[in-house]
């Protein structure tokens, strides 16, 4: 019997390093090789395609200086740009007002302001103008107020500064809290006046938030195509451009050409974000203390009032598409109905809202497996570090890819006769694949910071008790996490519910999504139905949002009372 045993201790002692190696290795090589075929070969493709000197292809060069030549580009680049740096300079000094406010104010009822100003994220980019129809269109109820109809410039500036609001207002709330409470005494010390006090403290460790949300609401703007479609008219621009070039004219080197130039923005927004993280990072001091808001009535009220009516926009805008879904026809029969609901001149009626739903389960599910494992090998692996650092590029990469060249690229890429995965174009698991790539960075970055705070001891107990490695992930790194892991489920469900730039070119007739569903309605005229169709897609992202914060409360209470007690 000893000389079983210590054959099998043997054995065992072996086995836990080798599991371990495959674990780590085999883990970050598949990893890579999703990556390289989700993210690096759909982009290739792009430029692939825009630069192919065949006439059926792209054109090469010289279709691509006759294209940004001609005066047609130019007229769509201007309206771009304009619509973009208008929306940015209207969106940003509301959403850094609207993060004070909640910051650095005692205003009541905190929860309720935030979570209504996050509203949009719940929907597609096509509900802001869909309600905008319903209110300021050629029969809106708010018709009166405009000497002329929404559809148009401002139109599209309206909707894309809704859609883009909350996005600039978590940039901005991350960048208020970091203001050094040290700071602000020295200056009270001093005897500063509070607007002395902001320009000396809040606003230099805030401004690099300021640049980074400009840069973001800049970039979604101007890539986004779901708000010109509805609220567009006859001005024109880039993303929309690209849009009807592969979908309507079968004009692929076109939207490829185009997309390429969609691009650029991204990019610098990329670029400039890596570089105030680095310098956000290190200007922070590990004394930093956090400065609780200071009681002043005046100041507290004022900026109640500019929440509520910032507030009160975004319920109405979404309160009137919501509205609109129930009425019989507007505006002639104004009583209430489910019409709408039953998708009559929708093909398969009620099949794109289950296809949304399975998507975004299948994505939420196998994408916060993919994203959390995968950086757990890179965070907590040592061995081959340029492999960790080739899947950190690779993992930043998707941030700079907009959904709708993302797209441009799985056509491209997927839609090869020759490519042994061509098999995959117009299933359900392409569309899982392409939303998992597109939303993997700020999935992976949730994951990346959560791990990072984990301290070092836990894998040293584990090693010391020679536990292997997966059973030390399962048993401790897993629970500990399981309220971020629960996060990242969340972005991905209500990415995945409410994208459409993406997957806009991967659907077929068995696949086609409520988003998309939505798209096509409001273009075929069916406005009500739209509305109806982006409302179910608010309900369901918000229910399951909520179910999941709730969840997320009772893990972190039932488990996770350390956290509490350690603190105290």
């Amino acid at each position: 019997m000893p000389f079983y045993s210590s054959i099998s201790k043997h054995l065992q002692q072996g086995i836990k390093p080798l599991f371990d190696t495959l674990f780590l290795n085999a883990g970050r090589l598949l990893l890579l090789a999703f990556l390289l075929l989700a993210v690096l070969a759909p982009l290739l493709a792009i430029f692939w395609r825009g630069m192919a000197p065949d006439a059926s292809q792209g054109g090469g060069v010289s279709a691509a200086v006759a294209l940004f030549s001609s005066e047609n580009f130019h007229w769509l680049l201007g309206n771009s740009l304009k619509v973009s740096l208008t929306v940015t300079l209207l969106v940003v000094p509301l959403a850094y007002l609207f993060a004070y406010a909640l910051q650095c104010t005692l205003i009541p009822s905190k929860a309720v302001w935030r979570g209504v100003s996050l509203l949009p994220l719940l929907a597609p980019s096509m509900l802001p103008g869909i309600a905008l129809v319903y209110l300021f269109g050629n029969q809106g109820l708010l018709r009166f107020l405009l000497n002329d109809n929404i559809y148009g410039f401002w139109g599209i500036v309206l909707g894309e500064a809704i859609y883009t609001f909350p996005h600039a207002l978590m940039i901005l709330l991350s960048a208020l809290s970091l203001a050094d409470a040290r700071l602000f005494d020295a200056a009270s010390s001093m005897g500063a006046s509070p607007w002395k006090k902001f320009l000396s403290v809040t606003w230099p460790s805030s401004r690099q938030g300021v640049f980074a949300a400009c840069c973001l609401v800049f970039t979604l703007t101007i890539t986004d195509f779901g708000v010109p479609v509805v609220v567009g008219g006859n001005y024109q621009v880039l993303a929309l451009e690209a849009y009807k070039a592969v979908i309507g004219q079968q004009q692929f080197g076109r939207g490829a050409l185009i997309g390429m130039v969609l691009l650029v923005p991204a990019l610098f927004t990329f670029t400039v974000d890596a570089w105030l993280r680095r310098k956000q990072k290190e200007g922070l001091s590990s004394r930093a203390e956090i400065r609780p808001p200071q009681p002043n009535t005046q100041r507290d009220f004022c900026y109640l009032v500019f929440v509520a009516l910032v507030s009160s926009v975004i319920l109405g805008v979404f309160g009137m598409a919501v509205y609109s879904s129930f009425i019989q026809f507007w505006p002639y029969n104004m009583s209430f109905s489910l019409r709408h609901y039953n998708f009559e001149d929708l093909p398969g009626g009620w099949l794109a809202y289950k296809n949304s739903v399975v998507l975004a389960a299948l994505t939420a599910t196998i994408g916060s497996v993919v994203v959390f494992v995968g950086a757990y090998l890179i965070e907590k692996s040592n061995l081959l570090k340029g492999l960790n650092t080739l899947l950190r590029m690779l993992g930043y990469l998707p941030m700079a890819i907009p959904g709708l060249v993302l797209g441009l690229g799985y056509v491209f890429f997927f839609n090869l006769p020759n490519n042994p995965l061509n098999f995959l174009y117009g299933s359900m698991a392409l569309l899982v694949v392409c939303s998992i790539a597109h939303f993997f960075t700020t999935a992976y970055m949730t994951a990346s910071t959560a791990l990072r705070q984990l301290d070092g001891e836990f894998e040293a107990a584990s090693l010391s008790l020679k536990a292997p490695l997966y059973r030390h992930f399962w048993t401790i790194t897993v629970p500990i996490c399981m309220p971020t892991i629960l996060d990242i489920f969340r972005y991905l469900f209500v990415s995945a519910m409410t994208t459409v730039s993406a997957v806009i070119f991967l659907y077929s007739t068995n696949t086609v999504l409520a988003a998309v569903a939505v798209l096509n309605m409001d273009d075929a005229g069916n406005v009500g139905g739209a509305a109806a169709m982006a409302t179910l897609i608010l309900v369901t992202s918000a229910a399951v949002s909520i179910l999941l914060a709730s969840f997320s409360r009772f893990f972190l209470k039932r488990s996770q009372a350390w956290r509490s007690s350690n603190q105290s």
